[in-house]
């Protein structure tokens, strides 16, 4: 098997290991055994265990983000896509509990400032995609003109807020109906017309 095929097993497989120990208890050999691999293999993919849970993690995350990217990319009105974009990169944690469960653990995946982000250029490539859709709904002149790259570091800041709201400190339904609440502000605005 070709080394770009085993990559995703592999770190599907180390997310789901760090998921279920937490990174200090987990060990490479862990991780290894459950790939019937040796950990000396293990580190033809990785420098060392820090190496391998960022490399998991971040794996993790471009799943997402693609999972994400072409529910988008399948419709054509930007409205359409700003709301499948909106509700399927909220639900997502929902069904990925490897990811949800370390994402828990380590809330420093999602920090508030992106300074601190070990994943900035991760979350840089969901902010374009949020980006050009706004930018998109814009020139159809579906969204009203706006600063689109304030208002899409301003949403995303919003979005890391409900993700940690809903899945780190467990507000779940509470905090889906906030979710929904904003979106519909978002779009529909404040002001009575």
């Amino acid at each position: 098997m070709a080394r770009e095929d085993k990559l995703p097993r592999i770190y599907e497989t180390a997310l789901r290991v760090f998921a279920r120990y937490g990174y200090k208890r987990t060990r490479v050999e862990d991780i290894a055994d459950e790939l019937g691999m040796t950990k000396g293999n293990i580190y033809l993919y990785a420098d060392n265990k820090r190496d391998l849970y960022e490399k998991a993690v971040a794996h993790g995350l471009t799943r997402w983000q693609a999972m994400v990217g072409k529910a988008v990319a399948r419709l054509d009105d930007p409205i359409e896509q700003f709301m499948v974009m909106c509700k399927k990169s909220y639900v997502y944690l929902s069904r990925d509990v490897s990811l949800r469960t370390v994402l828990i653990n380590d809330p420093s995946i999602f920090p508030l400032s992106r300074r601190e982000d070990p994943f900035s250029e991760i979350n840089r490539a969901s902010m374009d995609l949020l980006r050009n859709v706004l930018s998109r709904g814009v020139e159809e002149g579906k969204f009203r003109a706006v600063d689109v790259d304030h208002l899409t570091e301003l949403l995303f800041s919003i979005y890391v807020m409900f993700i940690i709201k809903t899945y780190v400190k467990s507000e779940g339904k509470s905090s889906q109906k906030m979710f929904e609440q904003g979106i519909d502000v978002v779009l529909h605005g404040l002001l009575k017309t």
